[in-house]
């Protein structure tokens, strides 16, 4: 093998950068002009605009968002299922950039049955928020805030995790550009005694008042609920099927 002339390897320009940086860059969230490009995305990005809530109860627990997409100004899609199964008891709410969530939500689910098929066992609720916040830390997500709600050995769990990957456990807990409407109403609402009906009835209570206010929040609601036994999810256009 050819022994390098020069050791100093930072003082080479890099093929990817264009400039004399460090030969193993550019990491994630560190592509350079990442930020001047997001902001050039702008309105042209497809969003989930979004309110999403979660509610843990003894039984399991509950998500909810609306069903609305903009682009802009635009209401792109009015059918836009924003809480998806990422594990076999445990499901993730969907609030800021499609493209970054759907890119999560396909990473996190391979990570996910990797795990399971090298350890035979499922993954905590506790270690799926870590590996979250982990990937939303790398930079690589633009933004998305998340809430995961599962079922582990240790019962019902929320997690709200914001988009610099921070995780807190809550009781309930809300996201999007409809979260100050519906968190009045779980404020109000809310009881660690509720049943998994009572739950969903909160929930839908609480999406409907932001849709109530909220541009960027509407057409309908997905309801999510996780036990033991798995996740259902269903979608109603309707708010009164719930209440």
């Amino acid at each position: 093998m050819r022994t390098p002339m020069n050791n100093d390897i930072s003082g080479r320009p890099d093929s990817l950068n264009g400039d004399r940086g460090d030969v193993f860059s550019p990491e994630l969230g560190e592509f350079p002009n990442a930020g001047d490009r997001a902001d050039d995305i702008g309105d042209m990005e497809t969003k989930t605009g979004t309110t999403t809530v979660g509610l843990k109860t003894e039984d399991g627990t509950v998500l909810a968002t609306d069903m609305r997409a903009s682009l802009g100004r635009m209401v792109s899609s009015k059918d836009v299922q924003k809480v998806e199964e990422i594990h076999p008891t445990g499901a993730l709410t969907i609030a800021g950039s499609v493209s970054a969530a759907q890119s999560l939500i396909s990473s996190i689910r391979a990570e996910v049955r990797l795990y399971e098929a090298r350890r035979g066992e499922d993954m905590s609720m506790e270690a799926l928020s870590t590996l979250l916040g982990n990937f939303l830390r790398s930079g690589g997500f633009f933004i998305v805030q998340p809430i995961l709600g599962g079922v582990d050995d240790e019962g019902p769990h929320i997690y709200s995790i914001d988009p610099a990957g921070s995780i807190i456990e809550e009781e309930y807990t809300v996201t999007g550009s409809g979260s100050q409407y519906a968190l009045g109403v779980l404020e109000q609402q809310y009881n660690e005694d509720l049943s998994i009906e009572e739950a969903k009835t909160v929930a839908a209570r609480s999406i409907e008042s932001a849709v109530e206010r909220d541009l960027a929040s509407g057409n309908g609601i997905n309801v999510c609920v996780v036990t033991e036994d798995g996740v259902e999810i269903t979608q109603h256009e309707d708010f009164e099927d719930l209440l």
